[in-house]
């Protein structure tokens, strides 16, 4: 191996441009992504704010589905998987997955499962619609004529995961800043209001 290629290989290791976290399976045999980010004086309610907050920045992708407890929100996501060809891109389907936020005293941890493709075609009017409402799990093995589509897709899930978890580890870095307070504005009896 030369030098050169020797440093490149490590300048991209270094900087983490060598691969993103590829998507492991859970115990059912789902693809999922899962993180554990501890963030010490930190207070479970200040946590709580800044995954709001996030999700305040991301309402078409993201929506907060219900928070059974005080630790713990279901939030429903789709990613557009787009097909690229020449210098021409067009969406070829979404995935929609469900992205589990659990919230202690100083840590938090997250997970993104059941990955769930559904492919679009063209409608009368041109546009790119979902061509059904029942997604097929990413997790599944295709046929051998769409072996090669499929892992595409999965892929470009993969990465657009990656590229999520780590806005998401940074929204959550942030301090969130409540709104101040206005004062009243004194209104005598010979102003309007």
């Amino acid at each position: 191996m030369k030098l050169s290629t020797l440093v490149i290989l490590l300048f991209f290791t270094v900087t983490g441009f060598a691969q993103e976290k590829a998507l492991s399976t859970d115990d059912r045999g789902k693809l999922i992504y899962y993180e554990v980010v501890n963030l010490k004086d930190v207070p479970s309610d200040s946590l709580k704010s800044r995954v709001v907050a996030f999700l305040k920045k991301t309402p078409k992708t993201l929506k907060l589905k219900s928070a059974d407890t005080d630790s713990l929100m279901y939030i429903i996501g789709k990613l557009i998987i787009n097909k690229t060809a020449l210098v021409l891109s067009r969406p070829s389907g979404e995935v929609l997955y469900n992205f589990y936020v659990e919230i202690k005293e100083g840590k938090y941890r997250f997970w993104m499962t059941d990955f769930n493709f559904i492919s679009y075609q063209r409608d009368r009017y041109g546009n790119f619609v979902p061509s059904t409402t029942v997604g097929i799990p990413l997790e599944t093995k295709p046929g051998k004529l769409n072996s090669a589509e499929w892992a595409g897709y999965v892929k470009a899930t993969t990465k657009e995961v990656n590229v999520l978890a780590e806005r998401f580890k940074e929204a959550m870095m942030k301090k969130v800043i409540a709104p101040a307070l206005v004062a009243p504005s004194a209104v005598g009896p010979h102003q309007k209001w």
